[in-house]
């Protein structure tokens, strides 16, 4: 984390040099450059304001200020006493030749000099002056404003420097956090002095390091389940091996049982890849996608259960419009899952309706605890009766890849599972 905070250090150092450099072009080029027209609109009123008291007298009037002035009558031309101090010309002409337009500034001999004329009948009279003023109050105006910016940009970068030294600091607690994410003695306790952008990442790593947590729990959980799960066949086929060796037990009917065992491990197996198969279809490739009658891969599947237990009876109704989207195969994985469960524990009767947009199949058996609705569909969550399984989990990521959901109601007299389309 160190290196990153040099990194970003460095970053800061590297902005709060370009503001300074902007600030420094700013007071020395931009700000003077900005203010000159200001500057000479006023100077052009102040010029103009004295022309009205002007008169052929200029010569004989002491004028002292900064501005010189030109009188002339019937092309004869008087200047004021100062005229000379301000511009050093050997003829007035020259300075003449030089004015336009009714205002405006000219150059003369490496000097810039504004002007304002007026004109009446036979009477002109020019103020005219240098640029001692323009460049007095443009120093003026910077060497004020300098201080003050200057003293703004300190104080701001101060707080910006505190808090990018407050955020890295947050940064590198989650980093810490992140390498302690599956460490339990760590403190893992929100700080809530603020409520920001961080904080949300903050939560969001929570979430992570708890979902990790479940996830783990689960595995180990899950883990468990499977050599349980795995176990007991395997179990009974040693024992009867055994016993076919020791002579206890008929060779045919240890063959028999064994067959039978085998069968149930290798159906476990089968699920089990087909459920990992499921968990790495991505884009919907793993299954190609069309439209079918979904009621015929659902009275496949009647016609398999039907006669397992002649104590239940199976309805189906079928209602029109009955396209879904999917595979026939799927959608037979699917409906051969959700049969099987329901034949374990249905008493006497099994209802599928199909509808344009939602079908139901309902069992008669005992109710699901509420303990167990929410991870039905987890695989090998120990279930109703203790059991394990991989079916339910089988049946949800199926119809999850064809668009669908599942969820699970307890009725009056029985259960339901209803498979809708997937709103998410």
């Amino acid at each position: 984390m160190k290196q990153i905070r040099n990194k970003l250090s460095r970053q800061l150092l590297s902005i709060i040099a370009i503001i300074f450099g902007i600030f420094l072009l700013t007071i020395g080029i931009i700000l003077p450059n900005a203010l000159k027209p200001l500057l000479e609109r006023s100077l052009y009123d102040y010029l103009k304001q004295p022309l009205d008291f002007v008169n052929q007298d200029i010569i004989k009037n002491k004028i002292t200020t900064e501005i010189a002035y030109i009188y002339i009558y019937n092309d004869k031309a008087a200047v004021s006493e100062n005229f000379s101090d301000i511009i050093e010309v050997t003829s007035v002409n020259k300075i003449l030749d030089k004015i336009k337009s009714k205002y405006g500034k000219f150059n003369y001999s490496g000097k810039t000099y504004y002007y304002y004329q007026y004109k009446e009948d036979y009477i002109k009279k020019v103020a005219i002056t240098n640029d001692n003023y323009i460049i007095s109050a443009t120093e003026y105006a910077t060497s004020h404003i300098f201080p003050i910016i200057l003293i703004t940009m300190i104080l701001t970068t101060f707080i910006i420097c505190v808090w990018c030294s407050n955020v890295v600091r947050r940064i590198e607690k989650l980093k810490i956090k992140i390498d302690h994410i599956d460490d339990n003695d760590y403190n893992h306790a929100i700080d809530n002095s603020y409520d920001d952008e961080i904080k949300s990442l903050e939560l969001a790593i929570e979430d992570m390091r708890i979902s990790l947590k479940n996830q783990e729990e689960y595995r180990n959980q899950m883990y468990q389940n499977i050599s349980h799960d795995f176990k007991t066949p395997l179990t009974v086929i040693k024992s009867y091996i055994e016993a076919v060796s020791d002579g206890i037990e008929d060779k045919d009917k240890a063959l028999d049982i064994i067959s039978e065992q085998t069968k149930k491990l290798e159906q476990k197996v089968h699920s089990l890849l087909y459920l990992n198969k499921l968990d790495y279809i991505k884009d919907l490739k793993g299954i190609k996608l069309e439209k079918i009658d979904v009621a015929e891969p659902i009275m496949a599947s009647v016609e398999k259960f039907k006669f397992q237990n002649k104590n239940i009876k199976f309805n189906v109704s079928v209602e029109k419009d009955t396209i879904y989207q999917g595979s026939f195969d799927a959608w037979e994985t699917v409906i051969d899952n959700i049969l099987g469960n329901f034949i374990r524990y249905a008493k006497s009767e099994i209802k599928v309706t199909i509808k344009k947009k939602e079908i139901i199949f309902y069992n008669d058996g005992p109710k699901i605890d509420e303990s167990l609705l929410e991870g039905i569909f987890v695989p090998f969550r120990k279930g109703i009766k203790g059991q394990f399984g991989l079916g339910l989990s089988i049946v949800k990521k199926t119809l999850n890849i064809m668009g669908y959901d599942i969820t699970v109601k307890n009725n009056k007299n029985g259960v339901s599972f209803i498979i809708k389309v997937n709103k998410s």
